[in-house]
């Protein structure tokens, strides 16, 4: 595949993830909206959502992801984005928080194989030099997807169903959003599907790294990606308090559904302008420290909006938060990348997005009655301070991360034989 070639497939992924994010960002914050105004404003309940829709994912990422390494790539992620559709219709008759949670659970299990396997497929469509741009195209596509879409859709359900809407006109905007979520699913389908190039290397009838646990074994054996594993793990400890406090959060500054969209959308607008410029000025040897930084300036970054008495300063630290986020996931998917060979490569990002998510389940569970017994300010100091736990627990191996292991072996075991041919030339 020529360069050119690469770089129109990799815009077509990332269009792709952008869009259909879109939507799911409109979707996902509109369910939480719709389910704290019917319970009376429970952040238990806020919590419980929160839980089976991104906490749920972490439990089948270990089988979503083995489907991305056993299968054709592109046929998973069509798949997949077919049944999320599918997903987001239904969830548009259901008319109580029981069945809105139940229904939008299936749903996100539907489309869990998409994030741990789009982004394996990456290094199959460009050169790996091209790598932090291909990833920061990704990157920005998803985060402009987390800046767009819950503004849109809260800001949908204003325009629909008003500031004190009544429990029919809350439900009949709710199932507009879902229904434009659903469309966006078939759009990426269909960009997916028409993409140019392979998804997959060339398999080999017999691969040393078998079964649905290989990922986590591959992940735990080479010291950057166990960092990143445990690191990132701990960061989400925090970051699930967060979720749950950020409606309240804007709530407690007078804010409505207006502005507890305005807090994602300018944190994702944040992530896509940092993403746009880790992939101008990211290379392989930066990935490391930018990593350590973004993560350690992420958390102080936190623990400042937990502090913030203004409404206008929150929101532009949610944009600085997020331009560490859009660094810090550039450089994480080049980590990922490069220190992992094709054959397990879905399952090594399912296995650390499996981590993530379960520690975010965990978080999840516990942020309802942290958020309701202490605040959501306490939940950004929380967040703040597990994000720069998770830096130093990531310090040491990225500050000096070494071979990949794949490539350590192949150094280990050709390297002798380089030095016998010269040696006997020599004596020769």
């Amino acid at each position: 595949m020529t360069e050119g070639t690469g770089r129109a497939a990799v815009r077509r992924v990332a269009a792709a993830r952008g869009i259909s994010l879109t939507g799911s960002g409109a979707a996902f914050a509109v369910l939480a909206y719709i389910v704290y105004r019917l319970t009376g404003e429970s952040a238990v309940w806020l919590s419980v959502t929160l839980l089976l829709t991104m906490g749920l994912q972490g439990v089948v990422q270990p089988f979503a992801s083995w489907l991305g390494d056993r299968f054709d790539r592109r046929r998973v992620l069509v798949i997949s984005d077919l049944a999320a559709a599918a997903g987001f219709v239904a969830l548009a008759f259901a008319r109580t928080p029981g069945q809105l949670v139940v229904v939008a659970a299936i749903t996100a299990v539907l489309e869990s194989p998409v994030w741990a396997v789009a982004g394996a497929s990456i290094p199959n469509l460009i050169e790996e030099e091209h790598l932090p741009w291909a990833n920061g195209q990704v990157a920005i596509g998803r985060h402009l997807g987390s800046f767009i879409g819950p503004l849109l859709g809260t800001q949908l359900i204003v325009w629909l169903a008003g500031e004190s809407p009544s429990v029919d006109r809350l439900l009949g905007a709710g199932a507009f959003v879902f229904g434009i979520n659903a469309a966006t699913f078939l759009v990426s389908a269909w960009l997916i599907g028409s993409t140019p190039g392979r998804f997959n290397d060339q398999r080999r009838e017999e691969s040393e790294h078998a079964g649905i646990r290989a990922g986590f074994r591959y992940a735990m054996s080479d010291r950057v990606l166990r960092s990143i594993l445990i690191g990132w793990s701990v960061l989400l400890l925090g970051v699930g308090l967060i979720l749950v406090a950020e409606l309240p959060y804007a709530l407690g500054f007078g804010q409505g559904a207006f502005g507890y969209g305005l807090i994602s959308a300018l944190w994702g607008g944040g992530a896509a302008l940092g993403a746009l410029l880790a992939a101008r000025w990211l290379t392989a040897d930066r990935e490391p420290r930018t990593l350590l930084i973004s993560v350690l300036f992420g958390g102080v970054v936190m623990v400042a909006i937990g502090w913030s008495p203004v409404w206008i300063l929150a929101l532009g630290l949610m944009v600085t938060e997020g331009i560490f986020e859009g660094f810090a996931s550039v450089s994480e998917q080049g980590l990922l990348q490069r220190r992992t060979p094709d054959d397990v490569r879905s399952r090594v990002a399912g296995a650390v997005e499996a981590a993530t998510l379960i520690a975010l389940a965990i978080s999840l569970t516990a942020g309802g009655p942290i958020v309701d017994w202490l605040g959501p300010r306490a939940a950004y100091y929380l967040g703040g301070v597990m994000t720069v736990g998770a830096g130093l627990v990531m310090a040491g191996p990225l500050l000096h991360p070494g071979l990949p292991r794949h490539r350590a072996d192949e150094a280990f075991v050709f390297e002798p034989a380089e030095r016998f041919v010269s040696d006997r030339s020599a004596r020769t």
